[in-house]
């Protein structure tokens, strides 16, 4: 039987553990409230997350923690390309679910899943199996070293031969993700590509080159949507569209304000009562901030801090470029992903829609997020 033997596997199982915790008791007070208005099922947003989100997430990431590394690296480009496969179907009919003008659902019949969540893991497995490879320039090391990150400043052949291909990858798959739409995820995969690339070993110039890159793509991705220029204009001031756009992230502010210290109490929230939109998935962290309060919206942040923190431990303690480059990848994009969440709720950040790791109702992100977890895991056994 394969033990987790390092303390730091501990500190990351308990971080999320509690993480998990938090969301179902959270849902499971939104699902008494709002949702028996709609439903004849009061607990439908709460057995949902069970059912199809937390209990094949805990399998899946269990299997994942027993799968053999090797598997993984050489199956990564495999399972990126069925993801990309998956990702196109969304567009078929029958198949493919369309909602609020984006196609991004797969109907399973009883069940449907985003496939573009699961492209956030299989990304980071496939750049982590081809980077690693590419500029893993010794075997090995013995398991007193560690295995230091090598930043180059010039362009080296190794990157000149892989900067092309890493642009080409992401242009696909940001051809795909526009297509949807789903910009919020693009935004992720891209951020976390660009910190894998960077942190492999390549030229810092090549790096440094892609922000410039992104900046103008993003902006035109902005400027060519109508909505998504009113977004931003409602975040730079949400007096703009108060009962539009503007109207969510007014909603949300009052709930953060509500909470006060200690919060209101769990189970207590008032802006659940169909006065915040998407409190179940986008805004759940302003439910969250109302019933625990500043204290507890602390110690949530924490927690999300903690899990960056031993994510980086245990990729610098790996002896392996594959599992170093897959570990920081993971950890960066959960941790990007919960800070964007928080930001946009809080009106530090423009809204986005992408749901709060381990606690917005979702099975399809919950699943991804504890397989990823699974893996980070694995990679901590071993290293």
């Amino acid at each position: 039987m394969i033990e987790i033997q390092k303390q730091s596997d501990y500190i990351l199982a308990g971080a999320v553990g509690i993480l998990l915790v938090f969301g179902i008791i959270i849902l499971a007070g939104i699902s008494t409230s709002i949702w028996q208005t709609e439903t004849n099922d009061p607990f439908s947003p709460f057995t949902h997350q069970i059912l199809f989100g937390l209990i094949p997430g805990l399998i899946l990431g269990i299997v994942a923690f027993f799968t053999p590394l090797a598997f993984l690296k050489k199956w990564a480009p495999i399972l990126l390309l069925i993801n990309l496969v998956l990702l196109a179907m969304v567009f078929l009919p029958k198949i493919g679910i369309s909602s609020g003008g984006s196609s991004r659902w797969i109907d399973l019949g009883i069940a449907s899943f985003q496939p573009s969540e699961f492209l956030k893991l299989s990304f980071i497995l496939y750049l982590g199996a081809w980077l690693g490879g590419k500029f893993q320039k010794t075997k090995i090391k013995p398991k007193n070293k560690k295995f230091k990150l090598n930043i180059n400043f010039l362009t080296g052949p190794e990157s000149k031969e892989s900067f092309l291909p890493f642009l080409i990858i992401l242009g696909l798959i940001s051809l795909i993700l526009i297509l949807q739409p789903d910009i919020s995820t693009l935004g992720l995969i891209v951020l976390t590509g660009i910190l894998m690339y960077f942190l492999a070993g390549t030229s810092i110039l090549h790096a440094m080159l892609m922000i410039p890159i992104g900046l103008a793509s993003l902006f035109t991705l902005i400027k060519i949507a109508p909505y998504r220029m009113q977004r931003f204009m409602v975040f730079l001031d949400p007096e703009i569209d108060p009962m539009g756009i503007g109207y969510q992230i007014r909603q949300a502010l009052i709930a953060v304000g509500s909470g006060g210290i200690f919060g209101v109490g769990l189970g207590m929230s008032g802006q659940k009562f169909g006065f915040l939109p998407r409190s179940m998935s986008d805004s759940i962290f302003a439910i969250t901030a109302e019933e625990i309060g500043f204290i507890g919206s602390l110690i949530l942040i924490l927690l999300f801090l903690v899990l960056l923190m031993q994510g980086f431990k245990i990729a610098q303690r790996s002896q392996d470029k594959f599992c170093q480059l897959t570990a920081a990848g993971i950890s960066f994009w959960i941790i990007t992903q919960a800070f964007v969440n928080i930001g946009a709720v809080i009106g530090i950040l423009p809204l986005t829609g992408i749901p709060l790791p381990f606690i917005s109702c979702g099975g399809s992100h919950l699943i991804v997020e504890l397989i990823a977890i699974g893996v980070l895991l694995n990679i901590s056994k071993n290293a």
